[in-house]
């Protein structure tokens, strides 16, 4: 199973490909991260609760540098020598703590994505808010100037129908005169 490990400090979650820096309560963290921490104090990356344990972390000979790097590729021989001497139930005890460190390391990354998830989709619900009251006040901006040009195409419609009566008015009157000066 290839899962890529990211840093658990939220403010870093950058992929660790190389080396990483583990501490207690199953939590990892880039170098970068750990050093700035145990810079001023010993604390842990993901939630900067203090190491005060001497298992919670090994350091080296100044706090400032992180000793307990762990090379994410270690070497063949590496790998061939670090169990060997160990009993078959201490080495079988060893890869439970390294599963369940895995399961914790995807259990906090699925966390991490619900939350990202349900970020976006409470942005994107507020989007979808600002977006129909903005479509409701165009729609309604729309109405009021339909309303205005309908309202000033029937005045102005009136206001020639007026003028045609009038003119019509005023050619029968002419009408009128015209037919008495010509009888």
């Amino acid at each position: 199973m290839d899962t890529e490990l990211k840093c658990n400090r939220l403010t870093c979650r950058k992929s660790l490909t190389d080396k990483a820096v583990v501490v207690r309560l199953k939590r990892v963290g880039s170098v970068d991260c750990a050093n700035e921490l145990f810079n001023a104090a010993r604390l842990c990356p993901a939630c900067e609760s203090p190491l005060t344990e001497p298992d919670d972390v090994v350091v080296g000979p100044s706090y400032s540098q992180a000793a307990c790097v762990c090379s994410l590729n270690p070497s063949n021989d590496y790998k061939t020598s670090v169990l060997s001497g160990l009993t078959p139930s201490t080495i079988l005890e060893i890869c439970s703590r390294a599963i369940a460190f895995w399961q914790y390391q995807i259990h906090q990354e699925n966390c991490f994505q619900s939350a990202v998830v349900r970020n976006l989709n409470d942005k994107n619900s507020q989007l979808q808010k600002q977006l129909d009251n903005v479509v409701r006040e165009a729609n309604g901006e729309i109405a009021l100037l339909n309303n205005k040009a309908v309202g000033i195409s029937e005045r102005d419609l009136e206001v020639e129908r007026r003028k045609v009566r009038d003119l019509q008015e005023a050619t029968r009157e002419r009408e009128k005169e015209y037919q008495k000066l010509k009888v």
